[in-house]
């Protein structure tokens, strides 16, 4: 499994060193380069751990752990030259696994990216969540999220959405659906399958997705 770190750090000659020093530790490193949208660069890149400064430009560092913790579990690392200790203990209560203060030794940083990431990881697992047009649906608690706002679903709303959010672009079976709600303890017939989905789209309306997923007539259903 590939392991990789995302950098969201705005001095871009302290961003280089430490990604060459991740990818020379065989990680693979990336920069965020649009601070007003990290939490979008993180959903298409799915790294396996975070490395966040405090200071950043629009939202600080503490906003965008705040919103990874909504989607994601994955390690989050500040590292920042405010290190008293109220900054380290508001780190600690929004999810950081660690903090390093600035200026570090890169061979202390490595060590601790280390530490946390044998702590978090069996390398064998994935991360768990399922993103489209800005649509999370997290596969861990089954909720979904959209423009900041958290909708919690039931067991067929969501197999419902996973099965067609892991096949999006494609057109999906009313048979297939079903044979999927069946794995519940609840009888799904024609007629119960109609509606399920139209009680999740309306659902989905009320988070402003409405459209979301579209009916083929005579085929199933697609997330385009």
């Amino acid at each position: 499994m590939d392991m990789k770190i995302l950098i969201v750090e705005d001095d871009p000659a302290i961003a280089g060193v430490v990604r060459s020093q991740v990818d020379a530790w065989g990680y693979e490193g990336a920069v965020v380069e649009d601070f007003q949208n990290v939490l979008e660069q993180f959903l298409q890149w799915k790294p396996q751990m975070v490395l966040l400064d405090i200071s950043l430009p629009f939202y600080d560092g503490y906003y965008w752990c705040r919103k990874i913790r909504e989607v994601s579990q994955v390690p989050v690392i500040f590292i920042s030259s405010a290190a008293d200790n109220m900054n380290v203990v508001m780190a600690v209560n929004m999810g950081a696994d660690d903090f390093i203060a600035k200026p570090f030794d890169l061979q202390v940083l490595m060590a601790k990216i280390q530490a946390v990431m044998r702590r978090a990881y069996d390398f064998g697992n994935q991360i768990h969540w399922l993103e489209h047009k800005g649509a999370v649906l997290n596969t861990e608690d089954t909720s979904l999220h959209y423009r900041g706002e958290r909708l919690e679903l039931t067991k067929n709303d969501y197999r419902i959405l996973q099965t067609l959010m892991e096949n999006k672009g494609k057109v999906v079976s009313r048979d297939v659906l079903m044979t999927r709600l069946w794995e519940t303890d609840s009888y799904i017939d024609e007629n119960t399958l109609t509606v399920n989905v139209a009680r999740l789209r309306r659902k989905l309306s009320s988070l402003g997705l409405s459209g979301f997923i579209q009916t083929k007539k005579g085929m199933g259903y697609i997330i385009e």
